[in-house]
């Protein structure tokens, strides 16, 4: 098998990856990486310095390629199935890679702070930090409900790069800082997401680490 996939069960960069695997039912190894565990930890900054994860791994091509949206494109150009995850239209192309630019910076990121921030012993924490975090989101989720209030998926009919960074940015974002029932269309997208098969196969085989994240408060 050409693909190694190196990652963890509930990191949610990883699932943005995931998606788009699952999706065209692309055949790859799956390679769980504790970052606890010395040796795995030394493995994963031989292949990526940064040590952060996904990492794909192609011993068919000889390519080692980090970061979830240049690994979804990287499929999409060398191992293309029937759902094209970059349009091929350039000017839908540009739009759907500044939106999943928008998921990463402005739904991900600060999902990741208050998240990250339950982690801090109680004297490290950053209660403005955490405030500021929620804020960018409320302001985020404001513009996405706008932005899929026509009901398809992130960027119309089609299914792409936008929609496998919107399901975990969305999936994590609202344990962190919920919607609220007003913002009607992104509850209606997010339950979308949770019925496509890709991701929900991907909430099925999280769901044994569940127990893992860190509790809210």
């Amino acid at each position: 098998m050409s693909l190694t996939l190196h990652y963890h069960p509930l990191s949610s960069y990883c699932w943005k990856v995931l998606v788009a695997l699952y999706e065209n039912g692309t055949p790859f190894k799956p390679n769980f990486v504790n970052l606890g565990d010395p040796d795995q930890r030394a493995a994963l900054l031989a292949l990526w310095p940064i040590g952060k994860f996904p990492v794909l791994s192609d011993d068919a091509r000889g390519e080692t390629v980090p970061e979830s949206t240049t690994i979804i494109e990287y499929l999409d150009q060398h191992y293309p199935g029937t759902t094209r995850f970059i349009p091929r239209d350039s000017d839908l192309a540009l739009r759907t890679r500044l939106r999943d630019r928008f998921l990463d910076l402005y739904i991900h990121a600060p999902m990741q702070k208050i998240v990250g921030d339950r982690l801090r012993p109680a004297d490290k924490k950053d209660p403005h930090g955490v405030g500021e975090a929620r804020a960018q989101l409320r302001t985020s989720y404001a513009m996405l409900e706008q932005q899929i209030a026509h009901g398809g998926w992130m960027m119309g009919e089609g299914f792409t790069l936008a929609d496998c960074a919107a399901a975990p940015a969305l999936f994590y974002g609202h344990m962190a800082e919920p919607f609220g029932d007003e913002l009607r269309h992104l509850n209606a997208y997010l339950e979308r997401l949770k019925a496509r098969p890709a991701f929900a196969r991907i909430l099925k085989e999280a769901e044994p680490y569940f127990g893992m994240l860190p509790k809210q408060g």
